[in-house]
């Protein structure tokens, strides 16, 4: 074997792993380098309050990357996470505002909270069971089969109420259906349950990915298709899962938004595909799968959050804000293959 030295006897393989240790660790170190800016340019910005409602925010980013992260290490993508939301949050609006009106019998049913919450996780199911099986069943690609859903869950959302907002959305004693906003404006020890249900999940997801076949097939197939199926793995069952957990987390971020606002707009989520795309590519999760990581897309969406609104302190134009998010995403893409190209050129020089 040949020894990686240069000239002045330099180790060259020492240089290549620090290399890329420094591009695994560039979403943390991103944050670490926003939060510095911000501390420094925006007053009040390390305040208990500013830390609590930034940390919500990113939550709802998380929880919607953490779907993604899913379907993009399998190989796919959905752009409908954002419309999902909308029509999750309306739903679970209506119910609350309007019951399920039974107009041939007369008749309009108010269901409990937690009934309520299950039909709204119902919905986010099957919203991604159909991105599912127009990916698995029919061979549509990703991006066409959850485009079509995004307008049509848009279009869902806007005909739920007449593109009119549900507002007040606390229920009422005498229709059982009081509690809704406890679920985005609580606190469990003092700390609010958006981070709480964020932890719950991205627990139970880093299980799933770390510790399942479950997770390891979803890593086989965005790795290698073919690979997976000759290897016995049920291929069109692993695509079906992550569109329904990513819409299961559409509608979890839906229900969050909805009860914290305690109001439902049928344009709630809008553009969020994208912010959970960036966080998600932040993280280190390859677009062309088969890569990827919980942790490091949590990270992603602090990274987004924390961006968002110190922009938003600091009074920059929401166009700019939507300018800077498009360039977090194609900066972070670039940076996926400059690692991979490093990966590459650190498995050469350790086989001389």
């Amino acid at each position: 074997m040949k020894d990686s030295l240069d000239k002045n006897g330099k180790n060259l393989f020492n240089d290549l792993t620090l290399g890329m240790l420094l591009f695994k660790m560039r979403t943390f170190i991103a944050l670490i380098v926003l939060i510095l800016f911000f501390s420094i340019t925006v007053p009040n910005f390390f305040s208990v309050r500013n830390m609590f409602i930034m940390t919500r925010h990113a939550s709802q980013y998380a929880l919607l990357a953490i779907g993604m992260t899913f379907v993009i290490i399998s190989g796919g993508i959905d752009l409908s996470v954002g419309s999902i939301v909308g029509l999750s949050a309306m739903i679970a609006g209506g119910l609350i505002n309007e019951g399920l009106v039974l107009s041939m019998f007369g008749v309009t049913i108010y269901f409990n909270i937690f009934i309520v919450i299950l039909i709204t996780l119902a919905l986010g199911i099957t919203m991604g069971a159909f991105n599912g099986f127009l990916v698995s069943r029919f061979n549509v690609p990703p991006f066409i089969a959850t485009l079509g859903t995004l307008y049509i869950a848009r279009g869902f959302a806007l005909l739920r109420s007449g593109g009119e907002t549900f507002s007040n959305l606390t229920g009422e004693e005498r229709l059982g259906n009081t509690g809704f906003p406890f679920i985005g404006s609580g606190r469990i020890l003092g700390i609010p349950n958006q981070i709480w249900i964020l932890i719950v999940i991205a627990l139970i997801a880093v299980y799933i990915t770390k510790k399942t076949p479950l997770g390891w097939h979803v890593y086989a197939v965005g790795g290698n298709e073919k690979a997976a199926k000759i290897s016995g793995i049920k291929v069109k069952n692993i695509k079906m899962f992550v569109y329904m957990f990513s819409g299961l987390m559409c509608a979890i971020v839906g229900l969050v938004v909805a009860s914290e606002l305690v109001a439902a707009h049928p344009a709630t989520g809008e553009s969020w595909e994208l912010n959970a795309i960036a966080a998600t590519v932040l993280g280190g999760t390859s677009l062309s799968g088969g890569v990827g990581t919980i942790g490091g897309t949590i990270v992603g969406a602090f990274v987004i959050g924390v961006l968002s609104d110190g922009l938003v302190m600091m009074g920059v134009s929401e166009f700019w804000q939507m300018v800077i998010t498009g360039l977090v995403i194609v900066t972070a893409v670039i940076f996926d293959q400059l690692q991979k190209q490093a990966e590459k050129k650190a498995a050469i020089q350790s086989n001389q």
